[in-house]
C-alpha cells in the first residue's frame, strides 16, 4: 500500500505517457458510442459473452446532487442516485465465490482503484457504475487504462486525495493531470472529491469512533471513502468480500490475499493487523473501519456476502452519528 506523503511525487511522467495512449485507443473505439456492431467487439476482446451485457431495469427517478463531488472540468456536482448498489471490495475473499451475475445484476455496481474485472468476472462481475480511486493509486490505475478508460463509457469516476494535490490553483498535480486527461477523454465523467467534504470525511471519522485521524497518525482508506459514497447514492448496499471487524482475531481464519487480482502479494490480515496496530507513520486502521461499517449496519441497508455474515451486538463504545441522522431524516 502507498503512503500518501509521496503520492504527489513523480506522478506527471507516466500520465503524460498513459494519457496519449489512451487517448488513441479510445479515439480509434469511439465508434462503440454509435453501433452497437463495435460494442460486441470491446466486449468479444474482454471475454464477456455478448447475452450478458443486459443491464438491469433503472427506475424513472429524479437523482440525487451531490454537492461534495464536482466534474473537474465543469464543476458541477455528482447527480446520481441507485436503488440497489453492489459495493465490490477488492479482497481475495471474493476468489472462488462465483458471485459475478448477482453482482452484475444489482442497479449499480461500485469498485475501487485499479481493481479489475477482466480475467475475473465469474467472481467480481464485470459492470462498474462508480469507482473511486484514490489519489495514491492514479498510476495504477492508469496502467489498466484499456479497462478503466476503454471499456468504460458509462463509468463515473470519483478521485479523492489531500488538498495538497487535488487543489485548483495550479498546484494541485494530480487534480491538473486528472483535467489535462478528461480534455484529451471528454467522455469520461471525472469527479474530485472537495476539501470541504474531504474534512466531513475525517470528522465523521471522529465522531464515530472517537479517534481522531491525523493525531493518531491514521489515513482513511478507500473502502471508508467508498462505503461513506455509497451511502450517499444507495438506497441498499450490498457488500461483497468484506470480512467482520473481529475476523483476522481468530487464529483459524483462512489466508487469502490482500488483492483478489494480487494472488502472490500480502495476505488480507497480514495487512489489516500490521496496520492496526502501527503507532508510528501514518497506516490505515482497516479493522476499526470495518467496526463502523458493522455498526451501521445494524440501522442502515447495508448487507455484507462473500463471506455472507450479519452484526453482532451493538458496541455501545461506537456512537453512529450517521445512523442517527438517517433515522431522523
Amino acid at each position: 500500500m502507498e503512503m500518501k506523503i509521496r503520492v504527489c511525487q513523480g506522478v506527471t511522467g507516466i500520465i503524460i505517457i498513459t494519457m496519449a495512449t489512451s487517448f488513441m485507443l479510445v479515439y480509434n473505439n469511439s465508434s462503440g458510442d454509435r453501433s452497437s456492431s463495435s460494442s460486441s467487439s470491446a466486449l468479444h476482446h474482454l471475454h464477456v459473452p455478448v447475452s450478458s451485457i443486459k443491464k438491469p431495469e433503472r427506475p424513472q427517478r429524479p437523482s440525487t446532487t451531490l454537492e461534495g463531488y464536482t466534474g473537474v472540468m465543469d464543476h458541477k456536482p455528482l447527480k446520481m442516485h441507485c436503488t440497489t448498489c453492489a459495493l465490490v471490495t477488492s479482497s481475495g475473499q471474493l476468489t472462488g465465490g462465483k458471485r459475478g451475475e448477482e453482482i452484475d445484476r444489482s442497479e449499480c455496481v461500485i469498485r475501487m482503484n485499479d481493481a479489475p474485472s477482466v480475467d475475473y468476472q465469474q467472481d467480481v462481475g464485470w459492470r462498474t457504475s462508480l469507482r473511486v480511486i484514490a489519489h495514491s493509486s492514479l498510476q495504477r490505475g492508469l496502467r489498466r487504462r484499456q479497462e478503466l478508460l476503454n471499456t468504460s463509457q458509462d463509468t463515473v469516476f470519483i478521485f479523492w486525495g489531500p488538498s495538497s494535490c487535488m487543489r485548483r490553483d495550479g498546484k494541485g498535480q494530480v487534480y491538473n493531470n486528472l483535467r489535462l486527461l478528461n480534455q484529451l477523454l471528454p467522455k469520461l465523467r471525472v469527479y474530485i472529491i472537495s476539501w470541504i467534504e474531504m474534512m466531513k470525511f475525517d470528522e465523521l471519522f471522529k465522531k464515530e469512533t472517537g479517534i481522531d485521524r491525523k493525531s493518531s497518525n491514521s489515513w482513511l482508506s478507500t473502502g471508508w471513502f467508498t462505503m461513506a459514497i455509497a451511502l450517499e447514492l444507495c438506497d441498499r448496499i450490498n457488500v461483497y468480500g468484506m470480512v467482520p471487524p473481529h475476523f483476522c482475531r481468530s487464529s483459524s481464519h483462512p489466508s487469502v490475499p490482500y488483492h483478489y487480482y494480487e494472488p502472490s502479494g500480502p495476505t488480507e490480515c497480514s495487512m489489516y493487523l500490521s496496520h492496526e496496530r502501527s503507532q508510528q507513520g501514518s497506516h490505515h486502521r482497516f479493522i476499526t473501519e470495518k467496526t463502523v461499517f458493522a455498526n451501521w449496519a445494524r440501522t442502515l441497508n447495508i448487507h455484507f456476502y462473500q463471506p455472507d455474515w450479519k452484526p453482532a451486538a451493538v458496541i455501545p463504545s461506537m456512537n453512529s452519528s450517521i445512523a442517527q441522522a438517517r433515522a431522523g431524516a
